[in-house]
């Protein structure tokens, strides 16, 4: 018997010839497919975050510079309309508190410093509306800003 022929039956007869591609592809896509889920998940929360952050800066900034207490309210209303329609965030969801510190002031007030504080919660893709579980599987996301309301503001 030649060598050469040897060698080839032993090669086609072995049981574990040809699985390795087989278990490689298993356990990459075991291991790929979270690792695409978690980047896709945080994207969506980093993009939200971005929006809340840049919803209540962009409001403490036009409500202190608005003409007045009556323009302020109007102005505050479309700064978040368009962070809502500019980031996607769900306007349901979204909650909009403003105060003025010291603590009592009318607000917004000349002479206060102005706290906005937007909240929402971020759903994570891909999670069905069955049995409530988009709700149990959000990222609660806040953002603050203060700015100082300028002591010659107009109080009408």
């Amino acid at each position: 018997m030649h060598p050469s022929s040897r060698s080839t039956e032993t090669r086609v007869d072995d049981p574990d010839r040809g699985s390795a591609a087989l278990e490689f592809i298993v356990v990459g896509l075991l291991l790929l497919v979270p690792i695409v889920y978690l980047i896709v998940s945080l994207g969506v929360i980093q993009g939200q975050s971005l929006g809340v952050e840049a919803g209540a800066r962009h409001i403490a900034r036009a409500v202190s510079q608005a003409a007045d207490a009556g323009s302020a309210r109007g102005v505050a209303a479309q700064v978040l309309d368009s962070v809502v329609e500019e980031y996607d965030i769900d306007p349901a969801s979204i909650h909009f508190t403003m105060e003025c510190v010291p603590a009592g002031a009318r607000c917004p007030e000349a002479g206060t410093t102005l706290v906005v504080t937007l909240r929402t919660r971020v759903a994570l893709p891909l999670v069905p509306p069955v049995l409530g579980l988009d709700r149990l599987a959000s990222i609660p996301v806040e953002a603050s800003s203060a700015q100082k309301v300028s002591r010659f503001w107009d109080e009408r």
